[in-house]
């Protein structure tokens, strides 16, 4: 991850604090809030914090309205910059007994498609798809690209089928010459 560190110098009255910003690809609001932190700790405003980020953020910066949600947070004696807690339903789904569910399902019978596997274990086709590649990192393989799972009898039965498709002439094939 490129990262590279801002200078800001902040002077109010007869105190000069200097502070680095670090600017990452990808800001977090985390970040921006221990930011906001710093600057409120040593006694800028809201909007001087909001023109900082600004600087420091460009179009990744809060809005002017959560820095001075923030700052309001942090005038009421609040010291942690996590995000509170939310409410919402839990996920029912993907849990420690739905991921062995759907893993004995799938080791069971390896040709069964998400929609099958979800069917079966009653939950939806996003979920059983979350599971199987975030939670069982598991990945799809095309029953084509798979030659080895053939029984010898058909491997051996493919290779006669293409022998004899090369050994004939191309003038009696009627089919290759409507191409």
């Amino acid at each position: 991850m490129a990262a590279f560190a801002q200078l800001a110098v902040v002077g109010r009255g007869s105190t000069t604090c200097v502070y680095v910003i670090a600017i990452f690809t990808m800001c977090e609001s985390t970040e921006q809030r221990i930011c906001i932190k710093v600057c409120f700790e040593i006694g800028k405003t809201a909007t001087e914090t909001y023109q900082v980020l600004q600087q420091a953020y460009s179009e990744a910066a809060m809005g002017l309205t959560q820095v001075f949600d923030w700052f309001r947070r942090f005038k009421e004696g609040r010291t942690s910059v996590e995000s509170d807690p939310r409410s919402g339903r839990t996920s029912t789904s993907r849990n420690e007994e739905m991921f062995a569910k759907v893993k004995t399902i799938v080791r069971n019978n390896r040709r069964l498609t998400v929609r099958e596997v979800a069917g079966d274990c009653g939950i939806s086709v996003g979920s059983c798809d979350a599971i199987l590649t975030d939670d069982l990192h598991m990945k799809y393989v095309c029953a084509k690209f798979v030659p080895r799972l053939l029984t010898d009898d058909q491997r051996e039965q493919r290779q006669t089928i293409a022998r004899d498709f090369l050994s004939v002439p191309v003038k009696t094939c009627s089919f290759l010459r409507t191409l």
